[in-house]
This record gives structure tokens, sequence and C-alpha cells, in this order.
């Protein structure tokens, strides 16, 4: 693993970056404030590539490789965790499985318009009842003639509320467990599927987080994503890749926080000198850096794995285990640098520390990272 990036992954860091503090960072305060997801900042981002960062040009993709992923998931985050999920949920959640396990039919439908932007998608898997333990699902299909009938609800769905399809994880044959789980993608507008309430949310206010409900929702067996009972296989090897992008969220919020908190230091007066002067803000400041680079090394090592085809799901856990963690830890000490004004809404700290507590929950809670990581320190 080389650890210098190359001159491609830098013009990306270059641009994206340039991207995010003319477009992006303008922005943030307002969507987190009215929770409007931002379409059109969404579409702005598709012209950069931002929508396909990973997939070939066929494809409709920007043909990177997933370190250049992660650093575009990093510098949107600096400046918008909202916008940095979004865009994380449509390469990765969503983008992923259609380019690894659908057909080239489905590749034409499913998956050019998204990545290039034209539309949204999301990853329908977490149920009221079935967060962690993900093979509990109890929406069904049934499979009738050349149809899948749908019924049940699905929660939290990052970006539900404006998708223009989802990939819905379903029961075909509960008796099998998780070998009965199946991946189908279902459109808006099919009859029996609707939007349901959005989420009032702690953080990541503009990402239209909300339920979905099928109500004998008929789909073409044509939308299933792989074969019939595979769909457990699909989510856990999609939620790898996610992982990788959550990682890079979090050491974006977390990088936004340190630079904040830098800069006030630097020009906040106490005892007639910057209070960057005084031991205890330094020692915060050389933690808040030391965590911060060991996060976004663990996440381009799993980046690293992920290109070469190598198995990376350890990998994954690691960076998104410490990475999340270590984004709550860097916004606090952000706020406790920035005094009474980090408790303010004026400030972005106050917005980083909200959007960081999330990274440490979705898309695997701590606790699960550190179920998969035991489980594959235990196997050596």
């Amino acid at each position: 693993m080389d650890l210098e990036l190359t001159e491609e992954q830098k013009l990306v860091q270059k641009s994206v970056r340039e991207f995010a503090e003319s477009e992006v960072r303008p922005l943030a305060k307002e969507h987190d404030e009215t929770g409007r997801f931002p379409r059109a900042l969404f579409q702005k981002a598709a012209q950069l590539g931002l929508t396909g960062v990973p997939f070939p040009e066929k494809e409709g993709g920007a043909g990177f490789d997933y370190v250049a992923y992660t650093i575009v998931i990093e510098e949107i985050s600096r400046c918008c965790a909202s916008t940095g999920v979004i865009l994380s949920v449509q390469n990765s959640l969503y983008g992923d499985p259609i380019h690894r396990y659908g057909t080239e039919e489905q590749k034409e439908k499913f998956l050019l318009p998204y990545t290039r932007g034209e539309k949204v998608g999301c990853y329908a898997l977490t149920e009221p009842q079935a967060g962690s333990n993900a093979a509990a699902l109890q929406t069904r299909a049934v499979k009738k003639g050349d149809a899948y009938v749908l019924n049940g609800t699905k929660a939290w769905i990052t970006c539900g509320g404006e998708a223009d399809a989802a990939i819905v994880y379903v029961n075909t044959d509960p008796a099998k467990g998780e070998k009965g789980i199946t991946a189908i993608v279902v459109e808006k507008g099919t009859p029996g599927f609707q939007v349901g309430k959005e989420e009032k949310k702690l953080g990541i206010h503009a990402t239209a987080c909300c339920e979905l409900i099928f109500t004998d929702c008929a789909v073409p067996v044509a939308n299933r994503i792989g074969n019939e009972g595979e769909g457990y296989k699909i989510a856990l090897a999609t939620l790898d890749g996610g992982r990788v992008g959550i990682a890079a969220q979090a050491t974006g919020i977390a990088q936004g926080a340190f630079e904040a908190a830098l800069k006030y230091s630097q020009e906040r007066l106490a005892f007639g000198h910057p209070i960057s002067q005084f031991q205890a803000i330094q020692f915060m400041l050389a933690d808040m850096s030391t965590e911060i680079d060991a996060a976004r090394l663990l996440n381009r090592k799993a980046a690293w794995k992920q290109d070469t085809g190598a198995r990376f799901t350890m990998d994954a856990a690691l960076a998104k285990l410490f990475a999340s963690e270590m984004a709550t830890r860097v916004a606090h000490k952000a706020i406790q640098i920035h005094g009474g004004n980090g408790y303010s809404r004026e400030y972005p700290v106050e917005r980083n520390y909200r959007d960081a507590r999330i990274t440490e929950i979705y898309e695997g809670t701590s606790e699960i990272q550190r179920l998969v990581i035991s489980s594959w320190v235990l196997r050596s």
C-alpha cells in the first residue's frame, strides 16, 4: 500500500474541495435548519461525477478507485455531513449492489440514471423490529406469476423520501431464515409503495430519512437483484463498502470540527493571549489531529484493499468503528475549545457534534463492528 496519493487522486481531492467550499459549505447551515433535501446541489455534484465515483464509464461512472471515493466523501462531509452521506448512499448502498450483482438490463435501467445523478437511490434494509438483526426481516414478498407482491414497512431509510428507486430487502421464504431474504428494486410510483413519516433526527437533517411502506405492492420478478435467497449475502457485502463510506464521512466531520477549533483558538483571546498558546488547548488539538490522521489511514487502507479485490470486511469494520467514535470525541473537544460559543448554533462545531453521533449507529453500530472484528480476530 502506497500512502502517497496518485496524481489523479490529488486532482480529485483538489476539485472536490473547491466544489465543497464554493457550493456545499455556504448551504450547510440552511440545510441543517430547514431539513430540505439538497436536490439541486446533488445534481451539481453529479456534474463532477460524484454520484458514480467508483463505477466504470460504461456504467455512467467517473471510473475512479475506492480510495478516491473516500476522498470525495471526506471532503464533502467536511463541509456538510448530510450531503456527504447522501452521496455515500448513492454510490455504495444503492449503486454498488446493482454494479456487482445486476444484469446488463438492470444496469441500464437502475444504475445508469443514478450514477449520472439524474435519479436518487436508497437502500431499504432496516425495519422497526429489525436493525442490527437484519436476518429478522418481516417485510414479505410472495411470488405470484411474474411478480413479487410486497407487504411490510422499512424504517430509517436515508434518502427514502426523495429516492426514485429503493433496493428493498424482503423475506421470500421465512422458513429458511437469512437464506430466505431477497433483494428487489422498487421504483417510485409503483402502486402500493408509499413514503411514510420523515424522522426528526438529532443531526444530518437534510437526508429525507423516512419510512417506506409496502401494501400489496406488485414488482416485476425482473427487478430482483441476484437470485432468490441471496439478499442477505448481497446486503452484508454492500455494507462492507458502505462502512468505508461512513468512515470517510466521520473523518470529514472531524476534520471540519478540528479546522474550526484550530482557527477559533488562534483568534480567541483570554488573559491577553490567543487561547492556542495555552497547553490545555494545545494538547486537545494534538489529540484531535492524531486521531483524525489515524482514522484516515485506516479508512484508506480499507479502500485500498477493496480496490485490490480482496476481502475487506474486517478492514471496513476497523475503519468505521474507529473513525465514528473518533468523530464524536473530536467534535466534543471542538466544542470545548469554543467554550460557550461552541454550544451556539452560530458556530459550525455544534452541528458537527450532532452530525457525528449517527456515524456510530448507522450501517452497523459500534457494537456490531466489535462483533465483526472479534470474529475475525478469533479466526486467526
